[in-house]
């Protein structure tokens, strides 16, 4: 399923880098780019994002704003918003208006493309120390994908995740080393990622989400 993405920036070269690194992910597709948030707002009927990828300092209306707008008028989109500083305060407000998360510009194009995947699928991603101010209990966000692997593919991933190889697995399991290959197969594919250190990665960070 390809998720639909507007980018709302005032900022042309920072529109222009989010859409250089987007396009290689193979279910992304920028629709279409604003530069403030009333453009956004008479875009998204035409173009039906998925997404909003929101800046919030932004003319004539800012993220805040936009992000209040369009979870009124639009409450199927999900709206994620990416800031150069780590503002509370303008942060908070946007989250209390439904934006589903922040993530500051300088992330790495791998969390940035986890979270949107994650926000895409209804999960609410909070910065750290934002979730005690707004007073929300922020629950861990599980890798896009976990929720559809069974309970034994779940045991594996998390071996995976501990480092173990095939063979440690089969031990651990008591299953057949072939048998253990096809469930990785299946692991990686429904995590979408290529190979195991990738998902090692992505459930540690899940599971132990301070380190």
């Amino acid at each position: 399923m390809t998720i639909r993405i507007l980018l709302v920036d005032d900022q042309e070269l920072v529109r222009q880098g989010l859409r250089f690194m987007l396009k290689p992910v193979s279910d992304f597709a920028v629709v279409g780019e604003a530069d403030h948030g009333k453009s956004a707002l008479t875009q998204i009927p035409l173009l039906k994002p998925d997404v909003v990828l929101m800046d919030i300092r932004m003319p004539i209306m800012d993220g805040v704003a936009a992000t209040k707008q369009i979870r009124q008028q639009f409450p199927e989109i999900k709206v994620l918003v990416l800031t150069t500083f780590d503002d509370d305060e303008y942060v908070s407000r946007a989250i209390h208006y439904g934006a589903s998360g922040y993530l500051l510009k300088d992330t790495p194009i791998a969390e940035l493309t986890q979270t949107i995947q994650a926000v895409h699928r209804g999960y609410l991603q909070l910065g750290p120390g934002l979730a005690a101010k707004l007073n929300v209990q922020a629950k861990p966000i599980s890798p896009p994908g976990w929720t559809e692997l069974t309970e034994r593919e779940q045991e594996i991933a998390t071996l995976i995740a501990q480092g173990k190889n095939n063979r440690e697995i089969s031990e651990t399991l008591f299953l057949a080393e072939k048998t253990v290959k096809n469930y990785v197969t299946k692991v990686l594919s429904q995590l979408g990622v290529r190979d195991r250190t990738q998902a090692a990665l992505i459930v540690q960070q899940w599971i132990n989400p301070a380190k």
